[in-house]
């Protein structure tokens, strides 16, 4: 075995390939508004342009996955970070608003083809006993990405003017793109038939581990908004409102690596099984949040319980998929990344109406026993016997 075949080398490139995309993502949160109102948007139209992402995101998940079960892993990720070159030089330059929709729509898209393909060439080369680790590593560099983003976008910003944040970006994903070349990836067999995407949403395993993550995933989103709105009313101001969400980042940075152990010795189904319930437990507490500090604490506690969901749930679905013995980690994991997008989407969306006509405690105390509901029918899917994956190990 070469270096450049190593799995271990795939799969920290893998975590770089994701990293890099959500140090694109945020770098966007300072910058993008300011030079969204420089070519005349207005506020929808800015928030328009922030939720495009959500479109291609949903609409090349599933399609992106199926294609690299057919014709391999690598062209897709060379391919993502080619497109993540382009979103970010259009943003670097745009002059009009048309071209910043194009950017955050290619955004959007590299986005969905980086974590499909990525997660799907992990499950390829780790067995179901190793992916709960190699997820939470990948999920440790990106939550890092989240925490540091936003501070290189604004600061790079400020020493180099609107282009500079995403020049940078472009040149990282440059370097991702040479890098994937480089890698040596297993092909996939020339006598495999392509699987249907239908029979992978047959699977009950699977299809129930895409709706715990919709729920997971909405309930993040439904928060952000949400809970700002209620740190304000309780007189807080937005920068310690920004201190609780860092202060979440960093527990569930050190977590993720944890709970993707603790999902390869106690099982991934269980694990996401106890983040479902306990997230929906800590939620009503959350809304009880009186105070500065006890927001912090609260929250850092959701987010400990929401994360013990999340890094097991990508192990569970690789290990649903295998054991249905349908060998089409792609279309899975673009299942898995389209259900996360579909949460992102309407999370707020509902949580926002619930939130207008109920108040932050009652929309926690009725959110949270839905999370505990999908928990129960996650625990009960049957899973068959494990079967052979299509790929060897390397």
């Amino acid at each position: 075995m070469t270096m450049r075949s190593s799995r271990a080398l795939a799969a920290a490139f893998v975590t770089l390939g994701t990293f890099t995309d959500i140090i694109a993502y945020s770098i966007a949160v300072p910058v993008l508004p300011d030079l969204s109102r420089k070519l005349g948007a207005s506020p929808t139209m800015i928030g328009l342009l922030f939720a495009s992402f959500g479109v291609t995101l949903l609409t090349v998940s599933m399609p992106s996955g199926a294609i690299s079960d057919r014709i391999g892993r690598k062209p897709l990720l060379v391919g993502g970070m080619i497109l993540l070159v382009g979103a970010s030089l259009l943003f670097a330059f745009a002059d009009t608003l048309p071209w910043l929709f194009a950017a955050r729509l290619a955004q959007g898209a590299a986005d969905a083809v980086t974590w499909v393909v990525g997660f799907a060439l992990v499950a390829d080369l780790y067995p179901a006993t190793e992916r709960g680790r190699i997820s939470g590593i990948v999920m440790m560099g990106t939550s890092f990405a989240f925490m540091i983003g936003p501070s290189i976008g604004g600061w790079l910003y400020e020493i180099g003017g609107i282009r500079l944040p995403f020049v940078f970006v472009a040149a990282m994903a440059c370097v991702m793109a040479l890098a994937f070349v480089w890698l040596d990836v297993p092909s996939p067999p020339q006598d495999r038939e392509p699987v249907p995407i239908g029979l992978v949403l047959r699977v009950p395993a699977v299809a129930l581990c895409a709706v715990a993550v919709l729920a997971i995933a909405s309930t993040l989103s439904m928060l952000e908004p949400v809970l700002a709105l209620r740190l304000n009313s309780l007189g807080v101001n937005p920068g310690r409102v920004g201190l609780v969400y860092g202060i979440g980042a960093v527990a569930t940075t050190t977590l993720h690596p944890l709970y993707g152990r603790a999902a390869d010795r106690w099982g991934s189904r269980r694990m996401t099984t106890l983040g479902l319930v306990l997230a929906g437990c800590a939620l009503p507490l959350l809304g009880r949040a009186w105070s500065f500090p006890s927001a912090v604490v609260l929250f850092a506690l959701h987010a400990a319980c929401a994360s013990m969901a999340i890094t097991p749930s990508l192990a569970f679905m690789g290990e649903a998929t295998s054991n249905a013995g349908v060998q089409s980690f792609g279309v899975a994991y673009g299942l898995y990344n389209f259900a996360w997008g579909a949460g992102l989407l309407g999370g707020p969306a509902l949580g926002g109406y619930l939130f207008e006509r109920i108040g932050f405690t009652n929309l926690s105390i009725v959110w949270g026993p839905v999370l505990v509901i999908v928990a129960m029918f996650l625990s009960r899917v049957q899973l068959g016997p494990a079967k052979t994956g299509h790929y060897e190990r390397t």
